[in-house]
């Protein structure tokens, strides 16, 4: 009789079993804001390998964009009320660690933090003499109305113009609306050569800098898809696989070799939208100048 329930346990739990190995997790990230728009491309292939890592323990994957292009506060929005997105990637700060369930797993190493300028080129005479924080203080930056970068910036006294638009940001700074386009330390090269704009470019004796970090970030009960992404980025970090991948991906290759940072003048600033648990005791996950 027990051999009898033990064989018809068996057989009942074949189906579970194999369902839970064949399932394939369908995931929805934002689509890229434009064509021109090659931002996503490294953090996709983060995502990628996150998942892969984990296909064993949580099954196979589909990575779907949405069917529409979208600001960041609406994706923000989207995923804090779980429609239509499954996870989105930004920069971190405590209200968006409030509103979504973070990884705090910088994907790029705290590159993020270190800001270059997009420029018009006429301009880089004025830029030669900038030597300290109240000399940038006088020129008007450009950011997106919704980026944490405007508020960091506004509250180390800096005038701010900003747009619900990231392609108007490229018109702006042409128009002169503003005076420099600080972009994350791997943004700027692919986003002026994708314009094949003669009038604009990269500013080549400042550095910007404060701590942040880039993570992913989704619904606060989709604990399931948090997990797995953490686990992803641990084994991904534990056995290189992310390292290789942050510095041998093309757009931080170029950005790492071209940048001159050490003949560039560095100006900090403080982040005041920082959380207190971010993970700056962990030196691995931190790209060291």
């Amino acid at each position: 009789m027990r051999s009898l329930l033990w064989s018809l346990l068996l057989v009942f739990s074949l189906p579970l079993a194999a369902e839970e190995v064949t399932r394939t997790e369908l995931v929805h990230y934002p689509q890229r804001v434009t064509e021109w728009d090659t931002r996503n491309e490294y953090f996709l292939d983060v995502l990628r390998l996150a998942l892969d890592k984990t296909r064993a323990e949580y099954g196979d994957y589909v990575l779907e964009p949405t069917s529409q292009p979208m600001p960041q506060s609406r994706a923000i929005r989207l995923l804090a009320d779980n429609q239509d997105l499954d996870v989105l990637w930004s920069m971190t700060s405590r209200q968006r660690e409030a509103q979504l369930l973070p990884v705090r797993i910088p994907l790029l190493k705290g590159l993020m933090g270190y800001r270059l300028f997009i420029i018009r080129a006429e301009d880089q005479a004025w830029f030669d003499n900038v030597r300290t924080l109240d000399q940038l203080r006088e020129l008007r930056a450009g950011q997106g109305h919704d980026w944490p970068d405007t508020e960091i910036l506004r509250a180390n006294g800096f005038h701010v113009e900003t747009t619900s638009d990231y392609e108007d940001l490229f018109e702006m700074l042409e128009a002169g609306r503003f005076d420099f386009f600080p972009r994350a330390l791997n943004e700027p090269w692919n986003e002026v050569a994708a314009r094949n704009n003669d009038h604009l470019t990269v500013e080549d004796k400042l550095l910007l800098y404060y701590p942040t970090a880039s993570y992913f970030f989704v619904n606060r009960h989709n604990k399931e898809l948090a997990e797995r992404l953490e686990k992803g980025l641990e084994a991904a970090i534990a056995d290189g696989s992310f390292d290789e991948l942050f510095f041998g991906h093309p757009t931080n290759a170029y950005a790492l070799s071209h940048a001159s940072l050490d003949k560039r003048r560095m100006i900090k600033l403080v982040n005041p939208l920082l959380p207190a648990e971010t993970p700056l005791q962990r030196k691995n996950l931190w790209w060291q100048r």
